[in-house]
């Protein structure tokens, strides 16, 4: 009899410990209810004891939650339709509140993320939500933190994932920055084209002081020219030679002296050839002179030497009148 007594104690005992023991996690924490109200303090991580069906305890992840916001449309400020959508870091910080204040913690503070986002997106310009984020993710997240704080919850941080735009709104926006970057490219190309061109005429005027410069420069090119084996080379020719040639050929013409009437006319017509040579100058009277014509520099006479086709305009002696 004694036996059996110590054996239903020793019985009843065991199912009261596996019946009132329990377990916390290091990452949760535990609220105990005795009768339907909060008894004592939060039951801390490691091994603990409650009253069977007395007591009922109710655990709270502490974890960071990730939580996402579905994408929320929305006109912005200046009446754009936009769909951004979110991401949501929080924590719980009170165990008590959490289970207390708030039926369901994680739905309310979905749903008020979601209406946050929406007065967000109404708030704010497009630009903003393209390329000032940061300070958005700051407002959204102290819109969120302010009635989360009596839940005993606390958002660590809020970030707008995407904006979707439509698609008319993608191609004006590509337009608009296809024109800004041709308008950079033409005002760099004119602003480089202003440099070369000072630069030239800075090379201009020292090579207008130096002639020898100038041929310098042209044998310069035609080395470099030569250099990429071509079969074809083309020299310029030279501008004071042509300019000469040039004044040559609009030299004045001789005066003839007119003959009386009564004198008779030449019975035959002068042989056809070559036109006569013209003088480089004549004399203030117009009647040609005697002297012989003016001697050409040496290196323009060499040159015309050298090209017979050159050498009919060499200026010549003018005939003799009678």
């Amino acid at each position: 009899m004694v036996v059996e007594l110590i054996a239903a104690v020793l019985s009843a005992g065991a199912l009261y410990f596996v019946a009132g023991a329990r377990v916390v996690q290091q990452f949760e924490r535990g609220v105990v209810f005795r009768l339907g109200r909060v008894r004592g303090g939060v039951r801390t991580p490691g091994f603990t004891m409650i009253v069977p069906v007395v007591d009922r305890m109710r655990k709270v992840n502490l974890q960071i939650v990730t939580m996402p916001v579905p994408a929320q449309e929305g006109i912005t400020r200046d009446n754009v339709t936009v769909k951004v959508d979110a991401v949501v870091y929080f924590k719980v910080v009170n165990a008590t509140d959490a289970i207390i204040n708030v039926e369901d913690y994680r739905f309310a503070v979905s749903q008020m993320a979601q209406t946050s986002l929406r007065s967000i997106i109404g708030k704010s310009d497009l630009d903003d939500l393209l390329s000032n984020r940061e300070k958005l993710n700051q407002g959204l997240e102290l819109m969120i933190d302010s009635p989360a704080i009596g839940w005993g919850v606390q958002i660590d941080r809020v970030e707008i994932k995407d904006v979707s735009l439509p698609e008319t709104m993608k191609r004006s926006m590509a337009r608009q920055a296809e024109s800004e970057r041709e308008r950079r490219a033409r005002i760099i190309n004119a602003d480089a084209e202003f440099q070369a061109s000072k630069k030239l005429a800075d090379a201009a005027a020292v090579m207008s002081d130096t002639p020898a410069a100038l041929q310098l420069r042209l044998l310069q090119t035609v080395v470099a020219v030569a250099a990429e084996k071509n079969s074809t080379l083309v020299l310029p020719f030279p501008v004071e030679l042509l300019r000469f040639l040039e004044r040559a050929q609009q030299g004045p013409y001789p005066a003839v002296e007119q003959q009386p009437a009564s004198a008779p006319r030449a019975a035959a017509a002068p042989p056809r050839g070559p036109a006569p040579r013209v003088a480089a100058d004549l004399p203030e009277s117009g009647v040609p002179s005697a002297e012989p014509a003016e001697e050409l520099p040496t290196g323009l006479r060499e040159t015309l030497a050298a090209d017979p086709l050159l050498e009919t305009v060499r200026p010549q002696r003018p005939p003799e009148v009678s």
